[in-house]
């Protein structure tokens, strides 16, 4: 009878935290070349704003993993609730941070807040991602994360146009480090507000299904074990190609733009990813068999240009070459083709789009100018299916293991910290349009990820889509 229930007024509180996780998250790319120039960092400097916000992710969950093991599951004991409240605290305190911050013009302190904010966020995506799989039918769960992920990318699409106009442009240049801290105030505040709300908030309570026993149980899972690399792998390739968007667009050879202007770009390359998600997530609604194509066909292309009105609305009198924009046109119908392709099924699915993306790579690097830059731009489009599709398939058939296979896949967002430094290295030394190649790696990752999956489950004798359920 659980599965019958009503959850959407808990999916829809819960889609605010993926909403301000990813809006903050997205804040790092325009912090690192506003940090660049008031620090004067080398690019592997910079990349250490990404170390230190994803590091964050791998020693918190580490920590919660050694908890379980030791002494049984955290949020089994203390609840989904006030798991969620204390990681809106921890992300608070770790916001309110960058004032003091930039008081001392501390670059170190800086990274500082950076580690306490996403200890906070890692504490949220432990909680709140298995949580999304587990409000409604197994078979319809991957679509549900990417429901929740296409509001994420939604925070990440604006991020950068809000953020690039309160932080870049303030006081009229680039350096002024005082220019963070009201937005992280602001910040601050609304996740004090958060607190309130979800404190009052009624939500389902999974614990008596979810109740695992000490030990790490989880790790027995291939899917799991094999997954924890994808999700490092992916994070690390999306984190990476963000947090480059700036330093690619302004190279000469592709538009030659100051990072002002470039946040636009990085904005759309985290809104291909709401393009992607919102795409992914029409099969959580009840439609028929011909609307479900109908909207897969025509959802991606409103939300383009649902984005290009932001676009245009932010830009104001700012020259902008929309024009040029529907030269992306194309990629999205290649993306939708690609959705018709695999048929909803996340192994394929995710098979598919990895390959696609290490052929929009190697194009970029042998191209310039327009097609380089849609090339890397469009990774957002396949990108959006990858998390949701990854989670899911690595906690199928994991039952009573799931908290504990939940915290090991957060864990691995270490890729986020890792994977940028190394690229960060490569532009130092070769530039950075050759730095693309580091992605490349992370993909080829994935294919092997989504080729070998399917045998594991059936070396297991489990399926897919009736493995992730809360009485397992």
């Amino acid at each position: 009878m659980e599965q019958k229930k009503n959850y959407s007024m808990p999916l829809a509180f819960l889609t605010m935290l993926f909403f301000m996780w990813g809006f903050i998250t997205c804040l790092n790319d325009i912090l690192i070349p506003h940090f660049k120039a008031i620090f004067v960092l080398t690019y592997f400097e910079s990349m250490l704003i990404q170390f230190a916000f994803f590091s964050a992710y791998f020693v918190g969950s580490l920590i919660y993993f050694i908890i379980s093991s030791l002494y049984g599951d955290p949020i089994n004991k203390i609840g989904y609730k006030n798991g969620i409240l204390l990681g809106l605290l921890i992300s608070a305190i770790g916001t309110f941070l960058f004032y003091p911050a930039a008081l001392m013009q501390s670059f170190a302190f800086f990274l500082a807040a950076l580690f306490v904010l996403a200890l906070g966020f890692t504490l949220l995506q432990i909680a709140a991602n298995p949580y999304v799989i587990l409000l409604g039918r197994p078979e319809t769960g991957s679509h549900r994360l990417s429901l929740a992920g296409a509001i994420n990318s939604f925070g990440t699409t604006i991020a950068p146009i809000i953020g690039g106009t309160l932080i870049l442009s303030t006081s009229g240049h680039e350096t002024d480090i005082d220019s963070v801290k009201m937005p992280y105030l602001v910040l601050t505040g609304i996740f004090l507000v958060l607190i309130v709300v979800f404190k009052m908030v009624p939500l389902p309570n999974f614990t008596n299904h979810q109740n695992i026993e000490k030990g790490m149980g989880a790790l027995k899972y291939p899917q799991l074990t094999w997954g924890i690399l994808a999700i490092f792998f992916y994070v690390g390739g999306e984190v990476t190609v963000g947090s480059f968007m700036t330093g690619f667009v302004g190279l000469p050879e592709i538009k030659g733009v100051p990072p002002a202007a470039a946040t636009i770009y990085v904005a759309l390359y985290w809104g291909s990813l709401m393009v992607g998600r919102f795409t992914s997530s029409v099969s959580v609604f009840n439609l028929s068999p011909i609307l479900k194509k109908v909207f897969t066909a025509v959802l991606p292309v409103v939300t383009f240009f649902f984005i290009l009105l932001i676009f245009k609305i932010k830009s104001g009198d700012t020259p902008f070459d929309f024009q040029s924009m529907l030269l992306y046109l194309p990629f999205i119908a290649i993306s939708i083709i690609a959705f018709f392709i695999g048929q909803e099924k996340p192994a394929r699915t995710l098979l598919l789009f990895s390959v696609i993306c290490i052929l929009l790579l190697i194009v970029s690097l042998f191209t310039t100018g327009e097609v380089a830059l849609w090339s890397v731009i469009s990774l957002g489009l396949y990108n959006s299916i990858m998390w949701p599709s990854i989670f899911a398939l690595a906690i199928a058939g994991l039952g009573k293991n799931t908290s504990q296979g939940s915290s090991l896949l957060v864990m691995a967002i270490l890729g986020g910290a890792l994977i940028p430094p190394v690229q960060g290295l490569i532009a130092d030394l070769y530039g950075v349009h050759i730095s693309f190649v580091i992605p490349i790696f992370c993909y080829v990752y994935l294919a092997f990820y989504a080729y070998i999956v399917k045998g594991i489950y059936s070396s297991q004798g489990i399926e897919f889509d009736k493995a992730i359920s809360p009485n397992h």
